[in-house]
């Protein structure tokens, strides 16, 4: 089995070496096309408008200047065109993809643009439990459930264009109570905080910051609650975004 692996914390993160080390129990097949250097939040973005470059890095690993789909079409369309994946990991990302974050992650991004090529593809973070916490976030549950959570998926068929994202809790891998499936949630982040400050030479910039989600904006048994309460969430998603009860009354609009 041929396996794929890129991020979007960078090909230097840290998680990144805990995904390769999850790869490396499913295969010995791993080619490594990821992003030089961050793109946290990135999205589906892809680069049109300068020139992609890629730099070997060894054997069967390439760090790609540009975002995360950028990564996954160089693997597809130039470094195993003559030899595709049969799976695409992406992650571990640093930090949760619940809910909404979906939307924004370069991680599940890159697991879509896979899923948009017909390839298996998955998307893994680890969840920390402190804002601030930063580089010193640990992997330990990613570590310890990443081979039991995605082995499985491996002998299941899959829908057409359908990834999965799997977030593990923040916990110590013993105190994980186990694997659970779970449906994408939605929570109210509250007004975006923008924080006006000014650099050394005078010029004004600007900080984003999500002040958070209170316990009861969550709802239903979603992969918000589910990693809440200590379990590895897996939700499958699929890249058909239209609202199919909408279709007969707007289709009526026109008629």
């Amino acid at each position: 089995m041929r396996i794929l692996l890129t991020n979007d914390d960078g090909i230097n993160a840290p998680g990144f070496a805990v995904l390769e080390r999850i790869a490396r129990t499913l295969s010995d097949d791993i080619t490594i096309v990821a992003p030089a250097e961050e793109q946290s939040g990135a999205g589906r973005s892809l680069t049109l408008t300068r020139p992609v470059r890629m730099r070997k890095m060894g054997e069967k690993r390439y760090a790609v200047a540009g975002t995360p789909t950028d990564a996954v079409m160089m693997a597809l369309g130039h470094v195993m065109k003559d030899a595709r994946p049969d799976l695409i990991l992406s992650g571990v990302n640093r930090g949760a993809n619940l809910a909404e974050d979906v939307g924004y992650s370069g991680t599940v991004s890159a697991a879509a643009e896979g899923a948009l090529a017909g390839i298996r593809s998955v998307a893994l973070s680890q969840i920390y439990a402190r804002r601030g916490i930063g580089e010193a976030a640990t992997f330990e549950a990613a570590e310890a459930w990443g081979e039991r959570a995605l082995r499985p998926l491996l002998d299941i068929d899959w829908a057409p264009r359908t990834l999965v994202n799997i977030n593990f809790p923040a916990r110590m891998p013993d105190e994980v109570k186990g694997i659970r499936v779970a449906g994408q949630g939605l929570r109210d982040y509250g007004r975006l905080t923008i924080d006006e400050r000014v650099d050394p030479r005078g010029f004004t910039y600007y900080w984003f910051d999500l002040a958070g989600v209170t316990p009861d904006t969550f709802t239903g048994e979603t992969d918000l609650e589910t990693v809440r309460a200590g379990y590895v969430s897996v939700t499958p998603l699929h890249l058909d975004h239209t609202h199919r009860p909408s279709l007969a009354g707007l289709a009526g609009v026109y008629a």
